[in-house]
């Protein structure tokens, strides 16, 4: 597969982009960013998120999971029941979302409003280990002139290295599984990733692109030790 980008004239799953194919750039500015670590000062609103969390774990430890992005939280309240002797977090940029969550029976998740970058800056500085990180369609950025704006293009990606644990992407978007992929194994993080059939769908935007006839993918991977 080349790494020329292109003006692509019809979308995939609904998604335009200029790229045909993963971002020339891509290992350059993983590389970039390891070599320089992310230090944005991190917003009050994250740092109250993280206190609650530090809380509960103190009062009752389990292991974490957490559910980057997880918008209403339905992906949560569902990893809750995979996951039954953990704790799972979802975290969410927008109370306007988490504001719509539906509350299920189980007692083991938390929603929390924070900025995820720098709430895994929070975990790492507290040497907080992950049992699994999820992250369920996040925003695919889908021009070139974005790739740092993308979960692995991001400053803060690195950081993942540091919380462990193992990690699975979901998107609807083909060239951000395989940038994933590339840039995953630059941080120590191995998988692949792979066309699938979810079932159930996990999330709104999941149960949104399977009805409408999307092929979703996904990459899975562990952190090397």
């Amino acid at each position: 597969m080349t790494t020329q980008t292109t003006r692509e004239k019809k979308p995939r799953n609904g998604i335009f982009s200029d790229q045909q194919n993963p971002h020339p750039d891509l290992l350059s500015v993983v590389r970039h960013h390891r070599a320089h670590p992310w230090r944005k000062p991190c917003p009050e609103h994250t740092l109250a998120a993280f206190d609650v969390l530090q809380n509960t774990l103190r009062e009752q430890p389990r292991s974490l999971v957490l559910d980057s992005f997880c918008g209403t939280g339905m992906s949560t309240a569902l990893l809750a029941h995979h996951y039954p002797d953990s704790w799972v977090v979802g975290i969410d940029q927008s109370a306007h979302r988490l504001a719509k969550h539906q509350k299920a029976p189980c007692n083991n998740y938390l929603l929390l409003r924070a900025e995820a970058e720098s709430f895994w800056g929070c975990l790492a500085e507290a040497n907080i280990q992950l049992r699994a990180h999820w992250m369920l369609y996040p925003n695919p950025w889908p021009k070139a002139s974005q790739l740092k704006r993308r979960v692995h293009g991001h400053g803060a990606f690195p950081l993942l290295a540091k919380l462990g644990g193992s990690l699975e992407l979901r998107t609807n978007w083909d060239i951000f599984a395989a940038e994933f992929a590339q840039a995953a194994g630059e941080i120590g993080l191995w998988g692949a990733c792979e066309a699938f059939t979810p079932k159930p769908a996990l999330s709104l935007f999941e149960k949104k692109y399977q009805e409408r006839g999307h092929t979703l993918w996904r990459f899975r991977g562990e952190f090397s030790r």
